[in-house]
């Protein structure tokens, strides 16, 4: 069985200005953090330069979005290629915020990720049911769909990161129970089994993103098939911290 290290992303979404993200990167840094825990932050693309310089190097940076082209006539977008010139490796695909905010489709998701994996990005590949889903008995269904289209456009499961967010836990307090998201990572790893190969279902991490926090990270962490947190709200506080250190 494959030692799979765990990983926590920070997605500080649209938040932060060069002095409040100052103050957080300074906590960051002075940290006593888990050896064991690969930790990636999710950085506004304006700040991408600014966090990569700022931050000690055993921090990963992400984008939160980029392009499906490495340049041209695309106002306001950003392209792996640039990405990797601020430094970064990582990049968040197919949050539910640019699925149901922005209306990205499964389609342009999958493309994302085709080219972010072209221009040797990492990318944190985001995945989840709403609730009417979840309450209509299809959490399988969609997350299976979802998958599917991101996993045909891998060309290196090693440089990817599955994000099962369940989009009723995500900023509403609601959390999924460490079963409802155990079961769901155990189903998404049988899938993995089944449509990809056993040795990328025993080596991919696949981790929760759900309001999760100081006191609740460490019973998810506890599960199985849970190989970390893409944590929103608590990584902007210094409990974000106590989050890297679940499993310490």
């Amino acid at each position: 069985m494959a030692q799979r290290n765990f990983f926590v992303g920070g997605n500080w979404k649209m938040n932060g200005n060069k002095e409040s993200l100052e103050e957080l990167i300074s906590t960051l840094n002075t940290a006593s953090l888990h050896d064991q825990t690969e930790v990636v932050c999710g950085a506004p693309s304006i700040y991408l330069d600014f966090a990569r310089c700022m931050l000690d190097l055993r921090f990963g940076v992400a984008a939160q979005n980029c392009y499906k082209v490495a340049k041209g006539a695309f106002t306001g977008e950003i392209s792996p290629a640039m990405i990797k010139d601020c430094g970064a490796e990582w990049v968040i695909l197919g949050h539910s915020e640019r699925r149901h905010v922005f209306g990205e489709s499964d389609e342009l998701i999958g493309q994302k990720v085709a080219h972010a994996m072209e221009s040797d990005l990492s990318v944190i590949a985001c995945i989840g049911e709403k609730l009417e889903e979840r309450e209509a008995g299809t959490t399988e269904e969609v997350v299976y769909a979802q998958t599917q289209v991101i996993a045909e456009n891998v060309n290196d499961w090693g440089k990817v990161v599955l994000a099962y967010e369940p989009v009723w836990a995500i900023g509403t307090g609601k959390t999924a129970s460490p079963e409802q998201a155990q079961e769901v990572h155990e189903k998404l790893r049988a899938w993995l089994r089944s449509n990809v190969s056993d040795d990328v279902a025993d080596s991919v991490r696949i981790i929760y993103g759900g309001s999760v926090t100081a006191g609740n990270c460490r019973e998810l962490a506890s599960q199985n098939d849970v190989d970390g947190f893409l944590v929103g709200g608590a990584s902007l506080k210094p409990e974000f911290i106590e989050i890297i250190n679940a499993r310490a």
